[in-house]
């Protein structure tokens, strides 16, 4: 997946997350990551890993109307696509938040029998070349995938990740 000396190379440092999905590459000031723990006895919890989702897409999508911004909540199984497996942001996964057709908000979750763990990346703007630059992929298969992730990024402009981050912990249940 990664390529571990381009990595390198750019000073990337690679973590695997235990959620699975594909790759994701986290830049300071262009996203947030927040990590939602519910406990096995909560209302909200789900044993359906697709419905399990749905209130934390739903939070998103509540914190992006706050804002302004129009979304929708993906509802449906995963749609990994020709990427998708490869990079997060080109597939959609259950509770995953999308503005004019593109992902804002990618979610993964980590089960055990004492809780589950959401991880939420909140892009609300994506450029897939620098995470497709540290792949292991052939040069047209870096060319391929950067000209065919782009076209479904062109999202309205959107608030800060920091402004999404904030309204989103402020419709949190409680």
């Amino acid at each position: 997946m990664v390529d571990a000396e381009r990595a390198a190379g750019a000073g990337v440092e690679v973590a695997r997350r235990r959620s699975g999905g594909g790759a994701v590459l986290l830049q300071p000031g262009t996203s947030a990551w927040i990590d939602l723990v519910l406990p096995v006895d909560d209302p909200l919890w789900d044993d359906d890993v697709v419905r399990a989702a749905a209130w934390v897409g739903a939070a998103c999508h509540a914190a992006l109307a706050r804002l302004g911004v129009e979304a929708v909540v993906h509802e449906g199984r995963l749609e990994a696509g020709r990427w998708g497996e490869l990079v997060c942001f080109a597939g959609r996964g259950p509770g995953e938040v999308l503005v004019a057709d593109r992902k804002v908000v990618g979610l993964s979750q980590r089960r055990t029998r004492l809780a589950a763990r959401f991880q939420c990346l909140v892009a609300p703007s994506w450029d897939p070349a620098p995470l497709v630059a540290l792949l292991a992929l052939t040069d047209d298969e870096r060319e391929e995938a950067v000209t065919a992730l782009a076209a479904p990024t062109v999202a309205p402009a959107l608030p800060s990740a920091d402004a999404i981050e904030q309204a989103l912990l402020e419709r949190l249940p409680g």
